[in-house]
């Protein structure tokens, strides 16, 4: 029998959301994340600070990532989320998760017990070349959108938002589009 207290933690734990915002590099992925977190007031995980030292020292020499690379990686993204909605939490990630099967990794078996939104920011591909050109201390080798976007399997349930608009108005659009419980 559930005492009243794992009551209580299986109503917060059933109410926890998942925000994946996903996409090629440079539709600003860490940047929308960090501050739709900041307005959500949960915390955020940046897939890129889990790719390991051999994933990065590649993807500087503008090497693409193979699905072997991306697999411990793409697990590591899972156990932190994981980590997140054991405590309780709500939380938005970002990450490129290009293909269905990435985002299998990374979400299947969460709903019907947390609320997951996926979201999906592209944008102008002369946009997305300025931003990464323009990007300085990146790991990322620009020369490789390419590939990420041969990559791309866009989703179809997804919410896409166009990154050309300010942060502070991809946010706005991403936050009238969908309703978050709060925290």
């Amino acid at each position: 029998m559930s005492t009243l207290e794992d009551v209580r933690h299986e109503r917060r734990g059933a109410s926890r959301q998942v925000v994946l915002l996903m996409g090629v590099a440079g539709t600003g992925k860490t940047t929308v994340g960090r501050r739709l977190a900041e307005q959500l007031g949960w915390p955020f995980l940046d897939a890129d600070d889990l790719h390991s030292t051999s994933s990065r020292t590649k993807m500087a020499a503008g090497i693409p990532l193979s699905d072997e690379d991306r697999a411990p990686w793409l697990r590591r993204v899972r156990r932190r989320l994981d980590e997140h909605l054991g405590r309780g939490e709500s939380v938005v990630v970002a990450c490129s998760a290009l293909r269905e099967r990435y985002r299998q990794v990374l979400l299947e078996g969460l709903a019907p017990a947390h609320r997951v939104h996926v979201v999906h920011l592209c944008g102008d591909t002369t946009l997305i070349e300025q931003r990464l050109g323009a990007r300085r201390d990146h790991f990322f080798d620009p020369a490789l959108l390419a590939s990420q976007l041969a990559t791309l399997e866009a989703p179809d349930s997804a919410l896409v938002v166009d990154v050309a608009p300010s942060v502070e108005v991809v946010v706005e659009r991403i936050l009238a589009a969908r309703s978050f419980d709060p925290t």
